[in-house]
């Protein structure tokens, strides 16, 4: 009975919607692969939130490049047009370090307007986005972003709202910082040589390359950064492994979908404290990459993107047969006025009539207010105060 009982609840569907799970996050982490040059696939994000400074600046672009994590850090306007952004594009990245291959972001409102995508299409760039409410793209940019954060918090204090004045001296400092995956600062990863600084202006001297050595000594530092980051992939995955359960779902599964799976985004309609964490079940339809699968959407959810990440996904394991649901309610009508009375305040005078319902008796009349039924049941009170006399009469002659 036991084992009857514990299938039983395991298969409720009301259990399987409200209770919390107690379990390792679901799906295998899936690194992205690493490339062999620089510059070929970058990361963006936006900070957003800033005080507002003179110049009228309140966020900024942040922009990686994946293979020797050198950045650039630009500061917008909220209220910039994806022509804009465009612009910044073309004179901050492309004019210094060419087209790249791919793309990678969230699904921002510029990374997935109609504009932005046309534009890559037609400089031959591929645009890669996180699944929905799913934003993990890759954490390198997130922890950029820290950094950033960090340092401005710190320039605050003595500037105030102008960090976009620090910004340059902020993208500075970071691109001179030893990165421990990579072994080496991103600005010597990105040209071959430590950057010269007033800290370390006369240790570092020239170095002096001539022809073919120059090409020799680039790709064997490109050889050497490409085995740094796979040795730092592979020991961050062995990590956050250990902390994660696999979880495969097969097309024609029915699976059900977190509510909320991140705070302040939709609600899919339910809300508030007592709200279920899950709803569903939906279908799979297909499996997007390792880890994302598409399901079947209702009609009143077709503003949703319909691919999610296996971790906002639960497997439904049984699923229950269509329920007739009865329609047990009725429409009230009002048939006849009881009695009416007035309620005087202080700026008008309110009606009140007594009206009986059909379905119920004189007993069960209610009084309701005038404007309630005018305009709920325009054309049933009467135009004028007579009317009403002959209507009273009437009901009680009958």
């Amino acid at each position: 009975m036991k084992r009857k009982i514990a299938k039983y609840v395991s298969e409720c569907d009301v259990c399987q919607k409200v209770k919390v799970d107690h379990l390792k996050p679901m799906g295998m982490l899936q690194p992205l692969a690493v490339l062999a040059w620089k510059w070929e696939d970058i990361h963006m994000d936006f900070i957003v939130g800033l005080p507002r400074t003179q110049k009228g600046y309140d966020s900024i672009w942040v922009i990686i490049d994946r293979f020797t994590k050198s950045a650039h850090f630009i500061p917008v306007k909220t209220i910039y047009h994806a022509k804009t952004y465009a612009e910044l594009y073309i004179a901050r990245i492309v004019s210094l370090h060419g087209v790249p291959q791919t793309i990678t972001s969230d699904r921002g409102s510029l990374f997935v307007s109609r504009f932005w995508k046309h534009l890559q299409t037609a400089l031959g760039t591929n645009l890669i986005h996180s699944s929905a409410y799913h934003p993990q793209t890759s954490g390198q940019v997130e922890r950029v972003n820290q950094i950033l954060e960090d340092m401005l918090r710190a320039c605050a204090l003595t500037y105030s709202t102008k960090w976009d004045e620090c910004l340059l001296l902020a993208e500075f400092a970071y691109n001179n910082s030893y990165q421990k995956s990579l072994e080496m600062a991103p600005f010597e990863a990105l040209y071959g040589r430590r950057c010269r600084t007033p800290l370390n202006w006369s240790e570092l001297g020239e170095l002096v390359t001539f022809g073919l050595d120059l090409v020799t000594q680039g790709e064997e530092q490109v050889k050497l950064i490409h085995s740094h980051l796979k040795r730092a992939q592979s020991r961050q995955k062995s990590y956050s492994d250990k902390r994660r359960r696999p979880l495969v779902f097969q097309k024609g599964n029915q699976v059900y979908l977190r509510v909320s799976p991140m705070k302040g985004v939709h609600r899919f309609g339910v809300k508030g404290k007592l709200a279920p964490r899950y709803i569903g079940p939906f279908k799979i339809t297909e499996q997007c990459g390792s880890v994302a699968y598409r399901l079947v959407w209702p009609s009143h959810l077709a503003a949703v993107h319909d691919v999610f990440h296996v971790s906002q996904l639960k497997k439904c394991l049984k699923v229950l047969k269509k329920v007739i649901e009865l329609d047990l309610t009725y429409e009230e009508q009002p048939i006849k006025i009881l009695d009416q009375k007035q309620r005087s305040t202080r700026q008008r005078t309110i009606n009140f009539y007594k009206v009986q319902w059909s379905n119920h008796s004189e007993e069960e009349a209610t009084w309701e207010q005038e404007e309630y039924l005018q305009t709920k049941y325009p054309g049933f009170l009467p135009s004028t105060s007579n009317e009403y006399v002959l209507i009273v009469l009437k009901s009680k002659l009958i």
